[in-house]
């Protein structure tokens, strides 16, 4: 019975350890740049933000299946605020890669678990581009499809509840889609993310002349 005992309290220590361990992975977090932390969200092998204050670009790696359906996967450089905000970056792919479906986002999320709500714009790798929300938590994501193809600068505006996505080349006019409404609660969390389509494989995005305009809050 003694022996029993000791190994039913190791067993349990060795669940709490594995439990505090997934915890960590989710909230771990390193200020990076004008992000407060980086995390890598879901199911994923362990990706990294870098900062390079000479050129002010951020280089994201991470690994994951999808950023989609009720449950994400991708890493995640991002900064908690409260009311309204902007975000603006010009986002490109370094390496060459055959999976269209990979993604670099803008996005505000309400928390770092992998079914949080959420409303972001997304560059793929064939170049086409969307604004995906999910409304509810653990539930389905969905998506609009810009005009715009192969844009080098996107941006996303909260106001409110409402989220409105922007898409086109520095120096021009950026073109915006039609909002969406997503109730997310103050305080979110407002970042950039990179997703690889590849649960096993690894993917880059270099977010570059990223900018945070923080407004009052507006209540809609």
């Amino acid at each position: 019975m003694i022996k029993f005992a000791r190994l039913s309290r190791l067993v349990a220590t060795i669940a709490l350890l594995s439990s505090s361990l997934l915890f960590a992975q989710q909230q771990a977090s390193e200020a990076t740049g004008i992000f407060q932390g980086s995390t890598d969200i879901g199911t994923t092998h362990k990706g990294s933000t870098v900062y390079n204050p000479t050129n002010d670009e951020y280089r994201l790696t991470g690994s994951g299946a999808d950023l989609w359906g009720a449950a994400d996967q991708f890493h995640f450089a991002w900064v908690r605020l409260t009311g309204d905000v902007t975000l603006t970056a010009d986002v490109r792919f370094p390496n060459p890669s055959k999976e269209p479906l990979r993604k670099a986002v803008l996005m505000v999320r309400q928390s770092l678990a992998p079914g949080s709500p959420y409303a972001d714009i997304a560059i793929h790798g064939d170049g086409h581009i969307t604004l995906q929300y999910r409304k509810e938590a653990d539930g389905i994501t969905a998506d609009t499809t810009s005009s715009q193809h192969g844009s080098t600068r996107l941006r996303i505006e909260r106001k409110g509840k409402q989220y409105t996505v922007y898409a086109g080349e520095p120096g021009e006019e950026l073109v915006a889609m039609a909002p969406i409404t997503v109730n997310l609660n103050d305080p979110v969390y407002v970042g950039i993310g990179i997703c690889p389509h590849n649960a096993d494989g690894f993917e880059q995005a270099i977010f570059s002349h990223v900018k945070i305009e923080h407004h009052a809050a507006t209540q809609k």
